[in-house]
């Protein structure tokens, strides 16, 4: 099985086992570094707040589990951590979650003449973000968004 082929069954287990516990997937990141291959699992609470002790046991629990299951079907690497601050917004909740705070947005086509906005979240729908911007509200329908990241 290749890398890719991998982390996507790798991401199919483990997201609805973090589900059953009320956790989110935020990322999974499967790379080869030097001879070995790491497998790095972003994971949070929904409103956020995921601690280190939490992520270490997730860690013990997760490898046991994959390795039960022998989904990598090589020796592997694991790492589970918090997003953090630098958390990639991806989906409708990760926008849900950052209402009110200000978010940098490059998106893959031109909005208004510019590839990258920052503005603060005042609304979320399943297609689109409205933000605050100088002032003035501006819709960003979420298949424009490319990258997004929250700015302290």
């Amino acid at each position: 099985m290749d890398r890719t082929a991998a982390a996507q069954q790798a991401r199919r287990t483990i997201a609805g086992y973090l589900e059953g516990k009320g956790l989110e997937l935020v990322d999974v990141i499967c790379r080869y570094e030097g001879r070995g291959l790491f497998l790095r699992l972003l994971v949070d609470w929904p409103e956020g707040g995921i601690s280190i002790e939490e992520c270490a046991g997730l860690n013990r629990e997760i490898s046991v589990m994959l390795e039960e299951k022998n989904i990598l079907e090589q020796p592997f690497t694991l790492e589970v951590s918090s997003p953090g601050l630098d958390r990639p917004l991806k989906t409708e909740n990760d926008f849900r979650r950052c209402k009110g705070k200000l978010i940098k947005f490059f998106l893959n086509e031109m909005l208004n003449g510019k590839l990258e906005w920052d503005g603060i979240i005042e609304n979320v729908t399943k297609e689109a973000v409205a933000i605050s911007v100088q002032g003035a509200l501006m819709e960003i329908s979420l298949s424009k968004v490319n990258k997004a990241k929250q700015l302290l």
